[in-house]
């Protein structure tokens, strides 16, 4: 079991054009490059209790909130490894523990407790499980994306996500790219994560192609435009 990845960062948000992607790309070639992923297809199962106790309270803005997702890259198959993610905020900071397994090995140890290995981010999600006895596979967000990081500095990282879908069924990782949008058409999700400050060149870009940061959630709007669309069918 390899790949045990301890992260501690601040993750800010932003709504963007195609027309602002095109500036961005241009401007911060003299200070980013395409990580490994490059460009790729990311698929987030999140779990939750059948209340969507977890994304309810996510939503309210606690000082503390925590989930717990299985991703991957692209559609997986049985030999496909994934990450099973914890992911924890507190006053602004976002800490995320995870651990990769294969897809099915994943989802036993998720759905059932099994595991051949232990260790202390398996600890970690394992009380997560026990305060949460009735979490499930609740939602599936698809969606893709460009991901880069600084020349003089792998910890500050940028992502743009586009084409975002989410779906409340089929909730595997295996069946493929479907579902509901949650953007417009023109729309992107970029997301700046670092450890400490925004460059000032990155401040700099923004400033001049008058972005500004966003409160968002991919999960959270998902699951509100599920309430909302529960209530116009009357249930």
């Amino acid at each position: 079991m390899a790949d045990q990845i301890i992260f501690k960062r601040y993750e800010i948000k932003y709504i963007i054009t195609t027309e602002q992607l095109e500036r961005i790309r241009e401007e911060f070639k003299a200070y980013m490059i395409a990580d490994e992923h490059g460009e790729s297809t990311i698929c987030s199962l999140y779990f939750d209790t059948p209340s969507f106790q977890l994304i309810r309270r996510s939503i309210e803005h606690p000082i503390y909130k925590e989930k717990l997702r299985l991703r991957s890259y692209g559609v997986a198959h049985s030999d496909t490894k994934v990450f099973v993610e914890l992911k924890k905020k507190y006053k602004k900071v976002v800490y995320k523990r995870r651990i990769t397994l294969k897809e099915p090995d994943a989802m036993r140890y998720l759905l059932s407790g099994e595991i051949d290995k232990h260790s202390q981010i398996t600890d970690e999600i394992d009380y997560f499980k026990n305060f949460y006895p009735d979490i499930a596979p609740a939602m599936l967000l698809m969606y893709r994306r460009e991901a880069y990081y600084a020349k003089d500095d792998r910890d500050f990282r940028v992502t743009f996500d586009r084409d975002v879908l989410w779906r409340d069924y089929d909730l595997t990782l295996d069946t493929g790219i479907y579902g509901n949008p949650i953007l417009e058409p023109n729309q992107i999700l970029m997301e700046v994560k670092t450890k400490d400050a925004i460059p000032l060149w990155m401040t700099k870009i923004l400033n001049d192609n008058h972005i500004y940061k966003k409160s968002f959630s991919k999960y959270g709007t998902a699951y509100q435009t599920k309430l909302r669309n529960q209530m116009k069918e009357g249930r």
